[in-house]
């Protein structure tokens, strides 16, 4: 069986890549008509329903690689596992959506700790969100680095083994790889900003739907007879019953998703979802109320087409490759093997990995910007040099974004262990963190500066304790077996995931907390909760407080 990468599918790649750098120097062009800092961070508060549908999604190299890897391994029971993703539209769309970008026009603000700051007159509040935010998405970035060096590397031509486990070692087309993807994403949002991300993320996202959908008509097919009955069954045959059932197949006999780990990822991806920086800096850019209430809508869909079909070929390629030695390698193997003998295959493979690579490109290019605006707006310009000039803040911006870029590269020279690990440790830190102050911060008069901080640190604590817990007694060998099985990952307490802990802990604190200490400044509170009479909710009116 040749499953080698041949020149079509390097080719595919590199028309990926010139596409992402070409919108990227057009969005420089449409950020030069209006002020550096609302055009390089936020668009101009411009995005219709399309692009911020397509956009808010955040693939990244979990959805392509660390997915698919799950239902290849465990079975049917990960449908449950990544369902509450097909809701998260309707909640974070739906409880901050509207809210949020009411006030970030009524405010000025521009990131999501800049929102924080005016909303509780608090430079404190602003400065502690920022840089729990630098930190969280900081360890969510680098592990796309390692994803995206991958993807790269497969493409090349003679490179057939594929090094996606974590012991198969590094060769130099990995480096080559890494500083491929590294020039590229980096590059383009270097020159384009926010809007670089956001028209390259619409590009990519469309590109990802094609994949699939590819993918999908040219796998199930191969499954003779009734495709995923048939599937099913070899499947069930190759490892055990519980690959039709829950828990879920393990070869060792641990149990992948008990009863409480699948309500908690209910609750990982759903408040995940509305407490990502990343997503609620795009419902800040949107244009207007319609528009985030369509997007919802486009969105739901386009998770559907997304996760669904992957659901079914993962299951479907257990009877057509049962014996992959990392089943990390699924995705970009499956796409090899299944194009082999059909004219333009290379090109086609090549088209089809574009998916996890625009998947990764995406992730990569929102959080350089969403972790660049918080150095610049809420460190930079508000602790160091308040009165820098329009040029100093374009330098440091793209000076921030070159570290952190690097940053990435230099911990994926040894490349990192654990992706689909690392992507619910850091969506689980930065839900339990931000989502209840972002929460009081829209809806409640009564919150107060000291009830928000409370609850960010109390949220992150108790979700960084529990991981670090988990990290802990995996080093002295102890093993709840449920789970992931990999040496970082969390303490379940009471069979749930720290997320659940984190969000608990966190509204108590911020409720109790607020109610303890002395009411908010009442013009402040009117100012952001009452209509005024210069403005509509869908205008902005002040630009600064």
């Amino acid at each position: 069986m040749n499953s080698e990468p041949g020149w079509g599918a390097i080719s595919a790649l590199l028309i990926v890549i010139a596409v992402s750098v070409w919108l990227g120097t057009l969005a420089q062009r449409a950020i030069q008509r209006g002020k550096f800092l609302t055009g390089y961070f936020l668009g101009n508060r411009g995005l219709g329903a399309w692009a911020l549908a397509l956009t808010a999604t955040v693939q990244s190299g979990g959805t392509f690689m660390g997915y698919p890897s799950l239902v290849y391994t465990h079975g049917w029971i990960v449908a449950l596992w990544i369902g509450s993703y097909m809701v998260v539209p309707i909640t974070g769309f739906g409880a901050l959506g509207k809210r949020f970008a009411q006030l970030s026009r009524r405010t000025g603000a521009i990131t999501v700790p800049d929102l924080l700051r005016i909303r509780f007159g608090s430079p404190a509040v602003g400065l502690i969100s920022s840089l729990f935010i630098i930190a969280f998405m900081s360890s969510m970035m680098v592990a796309q680095f390692k994803a995206g060096a991958i993807v790269m590397k497969l493409s090349l031509p003679g490179n057939a083994a594929l090094a996606l486990s974590e012991e198969g070692g590094v060769d130099p087309a990995y480096y080559i790889g890494l500083a491929v993807f590294t020039l590229t994403v980096v590059g383009y949002t270097l020159i384009g900003g926010f809007l670089a991300s956001v028209w390259t993320d619409l590009f990519q996202s469309v590109l990802m739907l094609i994949g699939v959908m590819i993918l999908f008509f040219l796998v199930v097919p191969l499954v003779p007879g009734e495709p995923m009955q048939r599937a099913t069954l070899e499947a069930v045959g190759n490892t055990g019953p519980n690959y039709a059932f829950g828990p879920g197949f393990s070869a060792d006999g641990r149990q992948f998703l008990p009863v409480g780990l699948a309500f908690s990822f209910f609750v990982v991806w759903i408040f995940g979802g509305a407490g990502s920086p990343a997503g609620q800096v795009r419902l800040m850019a949107s244009h207007d109320t319609p528009t985030i209430r369509r997007s919802m809508v486009l969105l739901a869909f386009y998770n559907t087409l997304i996760y669904l079909p992957l659901l079914i070929i993962c299951v479907a390629s257990r009877s057509i490759l049962p014996n992959l030695a990392s089943s990390d390698e699924l995705i970009p193997r499956l796409s090899m093997w299944a194009t082999r003998d059909i004219p333009g295959g290379s090109f086609v493979s090549g088209l089809i990995l574009a998916a996890p690579f625009g998947a990764v490109m995406a992730t990569v290019s929102t959080y350089l910007v969403v972790i660049a605006s918080g150095v610049v707006r809420d460190v930079y310009l508000r602790f160091i040099r308040p009165h820098a000039g329009q040029t100093e803040v374009r330098r440091v911006s793209q000076g921030v974004m070159i570290f952190f870029g690097l940053f990435s590269v230099a911990l994926n020279i040894n490349p990192v262990a654990y992706l689909q690990a690392i992507v619910i440790f850091s969506t689980s830190s930065v839900a339990a963190t931000l989502l209840v102050p972002t929460l009081m911060a829209a809806y409640w008069r009564r919150a107060t500066v000291p009830g928000a901080i409370c609850a960010m640190i109390v949220g992150s604590a108790t979700t960084m304790a529990l991981f670090g817990a988990g990290w802990w007694m995996a080093w002295q060998g102890y093993d709840q077996e449920y789970g992931l099985k990999t040496a970082f990952r969390p303490y379940f307490l009471a069979g749930l995931e720290p997320i659940v802990w984190g969000l608990a802990a966190s509204f108590v604190s911020g409720v109790v907390v607020s109610l303890l200490t002395r009411p908010p400044d009442a013009k402040l509170v009117s100012w952001l909760f009452d209509r005024q009479p210069e403005q509509s909710d869908d205008s902005g009116g002040r630009s600064s407080r």
